[in-house]
């Protein structure tokens, strides 16, 4: 049943709990398998399969155990899917630094969140040190 929120109806829903690395690849195939209902092309589902396997990583690494859910929704004449991962970890203290290309907290390339944002159309970020992080990215069919 579609419901409406922030001004999109929401069509379907689907959440992964991210606890473990093969928690990665479930909500990978998931996000791919809803967005693929929406027609979206070979190459945008795979932006967004990699987006989401970005953000469950994230979770996986930093913040402990979370969830990423997956939404189909509409704004009128537009159709996309929202990805929400969400954990209660340590959070960014930096989120600024956090997005620039090569940061890592861990030793990694860090390439998650700032790649993550360029494969999406819209990232909108939230977080708090000893509060978790929020990440909510969008893609729209084109």
């Amino acid at each position: 049943m579609a419901r409406t929120e922030k001004g999109l109806t929401v069509k379907e829903e689907a959440v992964v709990a991210i606890n473990i690395d093969t928690d990665i690849v479930v909500a990978r195939h998931k996000s791919r398998e809803l967005a693929a209902q929406l027609g979206f092309s070979y190459v945008d589902l795979t932006l967004i399969a990699t987006a989401v396997s970005e953000l469950a990583r994230n979770i996986v690494l930093y913040g402990g155990a979370g969830e990423i859910q997956l939404s189909l929704v509409e704004n009128g004449v537009n159709r996309g899917i929202v990805v929400v991962a969400e954990d209660h970890g340590r959070g960014i203290a930096d989120i600024n630094r956090a997005l620039q290309d090569g940061y890592s907290s861990s030793g990694s390339l860090g390439l998650g969140l700032p790649g993550t944002r360029r494969l999406m159309d819209e990232f909108e970020i939230v977080s708090a040190p000893g509060k978790g992080t929020k990440v909510t990215v969008k893609k729209w069919k084109r």
